[in-house]
């Protein structure tokens, strides 16, 4: 709990302000005409004109002509290479060396940090310095208009069938803002959520992890025993890393659903 703690105040220090922070898409909101694109599965990655900071404040160690490309305004988006591939995303990105591999990635922008103007104002800011520059790795995530929610389901079930994570929706109109707001939502198959690891339950038949004892951030602890690989059994997550896991609602005493793992989480 406190090195969750720890992580959202360091968070607030380095960047000065929180990044934007999507709600729960409900279905009787009324998102017409607002955009809708593919939440990318990646890492976050802020550009303060200086360095690529993680979500979390921690600066990412990418090449120097990663960064020399780069535009002298703000950028927030995330690093990717292609979908179904966090691990590999993951090992580049977070890696303190930079190693050739980053020539796979590219910085995807989905917000352009305090600028004037509406959502497409802001990105048209980024496209016209690609037009400009023409950078090798920097692009925008396409947006979309939305016709209508059954348009919504349709696109969210196509991109699900291609591996893709989900999607993030935003009101068009809206100023550039921080925090959690309902400008910006998230609209997946399920919900994920991240946790501390406090216990590990290893079999004693087997000898291999049973589940893992996870601590949520409002102090409710449960055990976590499904979506583990047979390699992750044998070297399971370490006590007090945090850990991403995708779960299907709560129960009445609040612990999640159907929880499975996802991944360690190391931005």
């Amino acid at each position: 709990m406190k090195k969750l703690l720890v992580i959202i105040a360091l968070n607030i220090f380095l960047f000065g302000y929180e990044l934007q922070k999507p709600k729960i898409y409900e279905k009787n909101m009324e998102i017409n005409n607002w955009l809708m694109s593919e939440k990318l599965d990646g890492i976050r990655a802020y550009w303060n004109k200086k360095e690529l900071l993680t979500r979390n404040g921690n600066k990412i160690n990418a090449p120097k002509w990663f960064i020399e490309q780069l535009p002298d305004f703000e950028l927030d988006g995330e690093l990717w290479t292609k979908r179904d591939d966090f691990e590999n995303i993951q090992n580049i990105v977070m890696d303190k060396t930079p190693s050739l591999n980053w020539k796979e990635i590219t910085y995807n922008i989905f917000e352009v940090p305090n600028q004037k103007g509406d959502f497409l104002d802001r990105l048209e800011k980024v496209n016209q310095y690609i037009k400009k520059k023409n950078p090798t790795h920097l692009k925008v995530i396409k947006q979309i208009k939305i016709k209508d929610k059954k348009h919504l389901e349709n696109y969210l079930e196509e991109l699900i069938s291609k591996k893709a994570e989900g999607i993030i929706i935003k009101n068009p109109k809206s100023e550039y803002f921080t925090g959690r707001s309902s400008n910006i939502l998230k609209v997946k198959k399920f919900s994920d959520m991240e946790g501390e690891v406090i216990g590990i339950n290893i079999s004693s038949k087997t000898k291999v992890l049973k589940s893992l004892k996870i601590k949520l951030l409002n102090g409710t602890t449960f055990n976590l025993g499904g979506g583990f690989s047979k390699k992750q059994r044998e070297a399971p997550p370490k006590i007090g890393e945090i850990i991403t896991f995708k779960y299907y609602g709560f129960t009445k005493n609040g612990k999640p659903k159907f929880a499975s793992f996802l991944r360690v989480r190391k931005d």
